[in-house]
């Protein structure tokens, strides 16, 4: 028995598509920003760093001091806590050429280097990241990129002064066995060490750098705010990322926010958390986890970042005037919860 579809039902079928498309590209209204200029190039200071001299770290040091002047005090000091950054330091050399020879680490540099022979598509996704950027904060400017290892530190990204970092060994995908033998990183995090969560990790750092969370935000319902800022203008910025990638969810984890937000929100209403100021409470809904606590199964950590979201967004809706600059300009949590009216159905 044949089957087929005749040139009118085509015709409807194609007309739809068209439809749903342009329907799709009209809500999300994304700019167009070819017009901006972004270059961006990664530097290589984790292959610069494993190829000094062990032999010879002073100078290695010294020359690494001369390309990556902002950068090498922050790696050492902050990053590897080696001590007080100087190239004529004992210390510093000691621990560097300890760091530089350890079997593990230069087996770690090895497989960074496999993974990411070079970093053109994360160059690609930064420039588009940072057009977008530009057009929504003009004042905003392009920092020079370099890429790292921190032994699996948990420096998925980093910012200093005019400088973005990434820690490629934080992204090496959810089965590289090193995981695994870290207590620390429990599967929930793990999951998220892949590549496709560099670009949203690195434009949270690079909004927190721009816009610090205010002082001010000593209430749950201000932190939830907060927290919906970023995830703003994370969709602004990375218009095609995935909400489960820019939320760190699940599509599961997601779905069911969705599916329970109005439940969600009536238990904060119900239990009077949200003017809490309790430093505890707030980490339960805040802070990362494999699930919220009080909450029903298959919801996620981080509860509160999904409702801050959702109210900044009703925010916008309700206020389309209000550009994205004024929005992360704004201080009074308040008022933007206010002109929300948050009401989930």
């Amino acid at each position: 028995m044949q089957s087929y579809i005749n040139k009118n039902t085509c015709l409807c079928l194609l007309c739809a598509i068209v439809l749903i498309m342009t329907a799709c590209n009209n809500n999300k209204k994304v700019p167009d920003v070819s017009h901006i200029q972004v270059n961006v190039k990664i530097a290589r200071f984790d292959t610069a760093l494993f190829n000094i001299d062990t032999n010879n770290v002073a100078p290695g040091l010294h020359k690494l001091a001369g390309e990556y002047p902002v950068f090498l005090p922050v790696f050492i000091e902050h990053i590897m806590n080696f001590g007080p950054y100087a190239d004529s330091s004992r210390l510093v050399q000691e621990q560097t050429h300890m760091f530089l020879t350890n079997h593990d680490f230069k087996a770690l540099q090895q497989a960074v280097t496999a993974k990411y022979p070079t970093l053109e598509n994360v160059e690609k996704e930064l420039a588009q990241a940072f057009r977008y950027t530009k057009y929504y904060l003009p004042a905003f400017h392009i920092p020079k990129v370099v890429s790292f290892i921190s032994g699996i530190g948990n420096y998925g990204a980093v910012t200093a002064d005019t400088l973005l970092g990434i820690g490629l060994d934080m992204y090496m995908g959810a089965d590289f066995p090193p995981y695994g033998m870290i207590p620390d990183y429990p599967a929930y995090m793990v999951r998220r060490f892949s590549p496709e969560y560099i670009a949203t990790n690195c434009m949270q750092v690079l909004q927190q750098e721009l816009y610090p969370p205010s002082s001010k935000a000593n209430q749950l319902i201000a932190q939830m705010i907060e927290a919906g800022k970023q995830q703003y203008f994370l969709d602004m910025v990375l218009p095609y990322t995935p909400d489960t990638i820019k939320l760190g969810y699940t599509k599961d984890q997601l779905d069911w926010c969705l599916e329970n937000e109005q439940l969600v929100w009536q238990y904060f209403i119900q239990n009077n958390l949200l003017y809490s100021t309790d430093w505890q409470e707030m980490t339960y809904y805040m802070g990362d986890g494999p699930a919220t606590r009080g909450m029903p199964p298959g919801s996620p950590g981080k509860i509160g970042n999904f409702i801050g979201w959702r109210i900044v967004t009703q925010y916008i809706a309700r206020h389309p005037e209000v550009t994205l600059q004024q929005l992360l300009e704004t201080t009074d949590q308040m008022k933007i919860f206010n002109g929300a009216k948050y009401k989930p159905r």
